[in-house]
């Protein structure tokens, strides 16, 4: 994600779903426009406040896994800043938490946790990954992913 080999100016569109925070949100969009040509677009998901204020455990939760989560306003003013006009905002719906990661999470899980049975380790990531699981279901309302895409100034 921080060491791309595409010529400058090149691209039309540069798409990163559920990625972009391997090197954070604010340097993606910053590192990445020069691979676009002038008038091509980048799209990425982002994990988002939707309100201003949220409960202090989800809060807590988030700024320690990922201290560069923000509000879709804070989002889309980076994004200005990066040299993009936003074209376009959403949310993406609950279920795409729910149903394509939570849920098939918990059969891996299980197999997880027999195969390295005993491993306090192996352990604590699961309880971890099921505590954010629950947090989710508890205080969806106050954050999820969102889609933003820009077309490069």
């Amino acid at each position: 994600m921080d060491n791309l080999t595409f010529q400058n100016e090149k691209l039309d569109l540069m798409w990163s779903e559920g990625a972009i925070y391997t090197i954070g949100f604010e340097r993606g969009l910053n590192e990445w426009n020069r691979y676009l040509k002038p008038g091509g677009y980048i799209a990425v998901s982002e994990a988002s406040w939707f309100t201003e204020k949220r409960p202090a455990e989800i809060e807590n939760f988030w700024n320690d896994a990922y201290p560069e989560i923000d509000t879709i306003s804070n989002k889309v003013e980076k994004m200005q800043k990066a040299g993009y006009i936003p074209v376009a905002t959403f949310i993406l719906p609950e279920n795409c938490w729910i149903e394509h990661f939570y849920a098939p999470q918990v059969h891996a899980q299980e197999r997880f946790l027999r195969k390295y049975a005993g491993n306090k380790t192996a352990e604590d990531l699961v309880k971890n990954q099921r505590h954010e699981a629950e947090l989710y279901y508890k205080d969806k309302k106050y954050y999820g992913y969102v889609f933003y895409i820009g077309k490069k100034i």
